[in-house]
This record gives C-alpha cells, structure tokens and sequence, in this order.
C-alpha cells in the first residue's frame, strides 16, 4: 500500500503458524487468528479511506483474476452467507516467475484497475483499500503463495514452531517501518464528546473537537495487538497538573484485535478554563510497563 507502517497504516493481524485451531503470529504472539493466510494491512478510518489509499503491485508479474463490482460493507452488517465464495472481496491475484502468486484483497467496489492478462510491474497501482467481502475495517488482506503453498512475508522457510525464524521478503530498505510490534496504538486523541468505537472507525470524531463550551472534555486511545492479562489506564489533567479523570481497566480476559479507552469529564463551569490538557495511556503487564503514551491539547480554546 502506498502509506508509511506505523505512521498513517498499521499491521492488524500476520499469518497464523499454528496447526491447531489456536492461533500464532512468526514471533509466536498472538496478533493473527486461526487459519489466516494472510497479512492485514489496515488504515484508521472511513475518513482516509476516501482519500483513496493506493494498492500497489509487490513484484512484476501477469494478473490471472480480478474481482470489482462487491459493495463496501462490513461484513457484520451483510452478514457471511452474502459473501460466500467471494471472501476477498474486490481484489486480484498476480502470477510471478518461479511459482510465486500474490492475492490483494477487500479494495474498493469500482477502483480495481487491472483485468486478467494485465501486465504489471513493481509498485503499479492497481486498487484502492476498501471494506468488500469478509472485514469489518478497512485494510488490504495480502496473500503469498509459492506453488500453491502460504508463504509468511515475514518469515520465509521458518521452521516449524520456531519464534522470529525464516527471512523477510520484504524490501531492506523498509526492516525499520515494519519491525514486529506486539501492541500498537493506532488512534489518540481529545474529543468535545464522548468517543465511540463507531465514531473513532468512520473518523466522524474528529468532526467533535473540544472547544471552550464542548459539554465534555474527553481523552482516547484505541490499541491493537493486546493480549490477555494487559492492565490498561488512560489519565487526564488539567492544566494545573491536577488529576481531572483516570479510568484503570481490569486486566484484560483474552487477547483484543482492538480496544477504545477513554477517560474524561463533564463541564461545570461556564468554560474549560485555558491552559494544556495532557493525557496518558499505559499498558502494564506482569508489573512492567510494555506500552505509553503521552499527548496533551494546547488550551486556548475557542
């Protein structure tokens, strides 16, 4: 995808190494589910999304197949049988030389631009990230296969039940941009309201900044890749330093693909009082802090 890891697109889920029906990423964590064949590739909302996240071809090869006339809906709303036998929604799948295939799949209905028998080269566009076929967020399922096997992107020729084994097949120059990250904040944030996992996905919550007369004066953060056992806690201040709101989570029951947390207050006076909002988000496990993050809202509010 034509977008920066970490940055303005995050790694959702990786191929799952487990035989059984449990699932394991290639650093045996848990950021994958059973039988994904796949790397996820996701962008933050429906706002971005419409400014039209380019796909691009991973390497020279002939398109065999290509798909483009599913709507963009979630799957939860459409429901599975809708999309039987075309869970990929609109995508296409590419041949390479020495028996290699790449599949591209979820892009946007009409935005496809190759057909079979196409051309293409590294780095082509051929497609927009969308929310056809199985997904409920928007993201580009990416498939390797090598004469007709799953390859891991990540982990080439890993050996069985090996954690950080195999070779990247991905581009040298990008082993900074996609370092394996078991948790991620994807989203933070100050909102005049109090944010939903529904506002936070269409990116309608920015559309609620915080002013001198919002009703409330909240802070958020939503992470990806927890695991069971995380502690989370968001913490707001004001601009004196002094404790407006903390929201201490229990820990967590079981791994999270994602997670919204918020803390924040309502107003009492007749303005937020001017001045620099700060917030921090903590993950703690086992004692330890293994995710942070501070931000704060300049407070000349209008």
């Amino acid at each position: 995808m034509r977008c920066q890891p970490s940055l303005t697109c995050f790694f959702q889920n990786y191929v799952d190494h487990d035989a059984s029906d449990k699932a394991r990423d290639y650093r045996c964590g848990g950021r994958s589910y059973d039988r994904h064949d796949g790397t996820d590739l996701r962008i933050r909302n429906q706002e971005i999304q419409k400014q039209g996240i380019e796909v691009l071809a991973a390497a020279p090869g002939r398109v065999i197949g290509a798909r483009n006339d599913m709507e963009d809906v979630s799957v939860k709303t459409v429901g599975k049988a809708a999309i039987a036998g075309k869970e990929c929604g609109n995508g296409a799948v590419i041949e390479h030389e020495g028996g290699w295939r790449t599949q591209y799949c979820h892009m946007a209905k009409g935005s496809v631009r190759v057909k079979a028998g196409d051309q293409v080269t590294t780095g082509q566009p051929i497609g927009i990230v969308g929310l056809s076929g199985d997904t409920e967020f928007f993201h580009l399922h990416f498939t390797v296969r090598h004469r007709g096997k799953i390859v891991d992107p990540f982990a080439h020729g890993a050996e069985e039940n090996s954690c950080g084994g195999g070779r990247s097949l991905w581009a040298a120059s990008l082993s900074e941009q996609i370092q394996y990250r078991p948790r991620e904040i994807i989203d933070f944030g100050f909102a005049g309201i109090a944010p939903t996992m529904e506002l936070v996905e269409s990116g309608e919550i920015d559309k609620h900044p915080v002013t001198s007369g919002s009703d409330a004066l909240v802070a958020y953060v939503r992470a990806i890749g927890l695991q069971a056992g995380d502690q989370q806690s968001l913490a707001l201040e004001d601009p004196t330093g002094a404790s407006m709101s903390t929201n201490n989570l229990p820990p967590l029951d079981r791994d999270k693909a994602q997670f919204l947390v918020i803390a924040g207050k309502r107003r009492t006076e007749a303005a937020w009082p001017a001045g620099r909002y700060s917030a921090t988000y903590r993950v703690m496990r086992d004692g330890a802090e293994v995710l942070r993050k501070t931000f704060d809202i300049e407070a000349r509010l209008r």
